[in-house]
């Protein structure tokens, strides 16, 4: 079985790769340039990945060829969308790729892709917890639940824009679900996304913005004041792995949006942890008395008890995934 993945070379994308793989799949991925392609297919060096180059996922029938050229895929997974706060113009820069690199994904399987039997697509939390400033911060975020933001809001920030670019491309999803019930629709809606990378790391140019802030309190000095910040997490083999169930039983996940959070985290939490597992590392100390009492501030609530009961495995524990990440990043100085 034939399946394709957009933005094949992002953290969770290459993860997804890799994990399908594992399984006996065949993999066509899309990339931006033939440079990243054939990095990439190096990376992986596998007879059973192939990969597209698809420059612009927001130009109008951005995937038609590609469909039309591969009439074998019979599972779509979409992960491409920008992850990046630092876009000049949020519209171009985050919204337009989001939400029109979905309408082009949803609207060339439509036309062209004649075996496609499921689709899989990758969204976020940011699509579930509200930053309308409609529901209270710390409600509790579960499958159902949508953010309430609009574009209008999402333009004010890139971190607003971020959240409105996964709204409303995963609205996307859902309307064309409704109306094309001849596919089987899933999305993943992960939260902080920590772990290693799929490949070693050669360098450690600027990871993914998850990634990053393991790397960022790894390069503190040990006289540093820990920055404050707290979150939810996933580890990215999970979100991996919650992809592929979604391809491997399209029936059973049909409609579902998957949530996918283990536990929550501050830079506090994460600088023991490194400690305790890198005792050379040369960082702040970090404090559990501070960590816990970041997190009874930010008071966050989550119910996935039908995503776990639907996948059916353990996730990661969080010491885990930071010792995992952390490692491959050391190795990599």
């Amino acid at each position: 079985m034939t399946v394709f993945v957009s933005g094949a070379t992002g953290f969770i994308a290459q993860h997804v790769v890799k994990e399908l793989l594992r399984q006996g799949f065949q993999v066509i991925g899309s990339v931006r340039t033939k440079t990243k392609g054939d990095y990439l297919s190096k990376l992986i060096s596998s007879k059973s990945f192939s990969y597209v180059v698809v420059p612009d996922i927001a130009s109008k029938g951005a995937f038609d060829q590609v469909l039309q050229d591969n009439e074998n895929i019979e599972s779509f997974i979409h992960t491409a969308s920008p992850v990046d706060f630092e876009v000049s113009d949020i519209q171009t820069g985050l919204l337009d790729p989001a939400i029109e690199g979905t309408k082009n994904v949803l609207e060339a399987i439509d036309k062209f892709g004649s075996n496609v039997k499921s689709i899989v697509v990758t969204s976020s939390t940011s699509a579930v917890r509200d930053s309308s400033g409609n529901r209270p911060s710390n409600s509790t975020l579960e499958e159902s639940a949508w953010n309430e933001i609009t574009i209008e809001q999402g333009l004010k920030s890139t971190r607003l824009g971020y959240a409105a670019a996964k709204t409303f491309a995963e609205k996307e999803v859902w309307k064309f679900a409704n109306a094309h019930t001849g596919f089987n629709v899933t999305t993943v809606n992960p939260t902080f996304v920590f772990g290693p990378q799929a490949y070693e790391v050669k360098h450690k140019e600027k990871l993914n913005e998850s990634a990053e802030i393991i790397n960022k309190v790894l390069n503190l000095s040990p006289d540093d004041a820990i920055p404050r910040l707290t979150g939810l997490y996933i580890d990215v083999r999970d979100v991996a792995k919650a992809h592929v169930a979604a391809v491997n039983h399209p029936n059973q996940f049909n409609g579902q949006r998957l949530l996918l959070i283990d536990s929550a985290w501050t830079n506090e939490l994460l600088a023991v942890i490194i400690n305790k597992h890198f005792p050379n590392a040369d960082i702040p100390k970090g404090s559990i008395e501070k960590s816990d009492e970041e997190l009874k501030k930010a008071n966050s609530k989550w119910d996935n008890a039908k995503t776990k009961k639907l996948l059916g495995f353990e996730f990661i524990p969080l010491e885990k995934s930071v010792v995992d990440a952390v490692k491959q990043l050391l190795d990599a100085k």
